[in-house]
């Protein structure tokens, strides 16, 4: 997470968003990140789900979470405006490491539920 953190600052630190996120998130506890970030890896699995059920990117499934995805940023990260929106969307299909990450995490969450 370290590593992320690092890129995140090296690539957005001078930015409004990135200042806000520093802002809002100065005092969350170590059970509000793990909330958050729950929350997050939830969505991340929803959109797993809407894929493997063969939805399309314009289906109303999908961009009913990405709506839930820009909402769940705004409210606990910073103010996900709709280029900012695509920024993420373009990082994900092109940033292979970012990719396997989040895949990662998602399939891990997945298993784990699946499991229960």
């Amino acid at each position: 997470m370290k590593n992320y953190e690092t890129e995140a600052r090296e690539r957005w630190g001078d930015t409004d968003a990135y200042r806000e996120h520093e802002q809002k998130t100065k005092n969350y506890t170590k059970e509000k990140w793990a909330e958050v970030n729950d929350g997050m890896m939830a969505i991340f699995a929803e959109f797993e789900a809407c894929k493997q059920n063969g939805a399309k990117a314009d289906s109303v499934e999908a961009q009913e979470l990405v709506a839930k995805f820009q909402a769940h940023i705004t409210e606990n990260y910073y103010t996900c405006t709709d280029e900012i929106l695509a920024v993420l969307g373009k990082v994900y299909v092109a940033d292979e490491q970012s990719k396997k990450i989040i895949d990662g995490m998602v399939m891990k969450l997945l298993n784990l539920h699946r499991k229960q």
